[in-house]
């Protein structure tokens, strides 16, 4: 652990449950068992004792393949759904003393107007696909507080042009835009009140290999510049090891093998991750 004024975002014992039983559910899941459903209860464990630490400026990976609960993990922390157990604290959120998932719902949505930041693998989760590309900006800065249209309308083409949309595009509506566009557009959406946490899941998935190259150079560049700490979920190694520093392995909904991201791929030491690497290498 890093001294406590450095984290960004710390998450202990995180578990989600879906179907009865709660941690009843839980013995007889994981790994070492080789399934998710509980034997006893027939609910899904999706994932069970997270933890993670992220600090300012750093992006972690969260890697797996589909089932493996890393998008369960992402979506307990912004508070898609709802999590069973454990904790998930925001340095910028009342110095960390607050556990985010005892707050009520309308706080914890309050939280993704400017602490909390979320880049969907799917667009139309993070965007409007009927209001321009600045009116989905607007959204995020009215919600904040900003009132002049001059400023909002700056402030948005400022962040269009930084994550490379035309500004000749600014007042198209989004779902007329291609699939890369569409992203660099969620980007600029996350980014508008400068979040201190951007969670990325599967942000290039689906994009052709040119547009996914351009979309994560500009991802790096963005959170080098910025300083957020950031999360990254995927199952795709080039989009793990072009981003970030550290990384945590799951697998049927727990980790199992954690570290610096160019020593697990080069020298995984479970043999789920070296499975993976090996696929993904071969």
């Amino acid at each position: 652990m890093n001294a406590p004024n450095e984290w960004a975002l710390l998450v202990e014992g995180l578990g989600k449950v879906y179907g009865p039983g709660g941690a009843e559910a839980v013995p007889g899941t994981g790994p070492d068992f080789g399934r998710t459903v509980s034997p006893s209860t027939g609910a899904i464990v999706g994932c069970w004792d997270i933890d993670l630490e992220v600090v300012p400026g750093e992006a972690l990976g969260v890697i797996g393949e589909s089932g493996s609960g890393k998008s369960t993990v992402m979506r307990c922390i912004a508070g898609d759904q709802t999590a069973t157990t454990g904790q998930a604290r925001l340095r910028s959120v009342d110095d960390g003393a607050t556990n985010l998932f005892d707050m009520e719902p309308s706080a914890r949505r309050a939280l993704r107007i400017d602490q909390l930041a979320v880049v969907y693998q799917d667009p139309s989760e993070g965007l409007d696909l009927g209001v321009s590309a600045g009116g989905n900006i607007a959204d995020r800065l009215t919600a904040a507080g900003w009132r002049n249209f001059g400023q909002i309308r700056a402030r948005a083409a400022e962040l269009l042009a930084r994550t490379e949309v035309p500004l000749d595009r600014m007042d198209d509506p989004v779902g007329t835009f291609s699939g890369g566009m569409r992203q660099r557009v969620q980007l600029a959406k996350a980014l508008a009140n400068r979040p201190s946490v951007l969670l990325l899941d599967e942000p290039t998935t689906g994009l052709d290999a040119s547009v996914a190259a351009g979309v994560l150079d500009l991802i790096r560049d963005l959170l080098d510049e910025t300083g957020v700490g950031a999360v990254v979920v995927s199952h795709d190694f080039n989009v793990i090891e072009m981003l970030t520093r550290r990384s945590v392995v799951m697998h049927h909904g727990r980790i199992v093998e954690q570290g610096l991201t160019d020593q697990l791929l080069e020298d995984p030491q479970h043999p789920y991750s070296q499975r993976l690497v090996g696929a993904a290498r071969g």
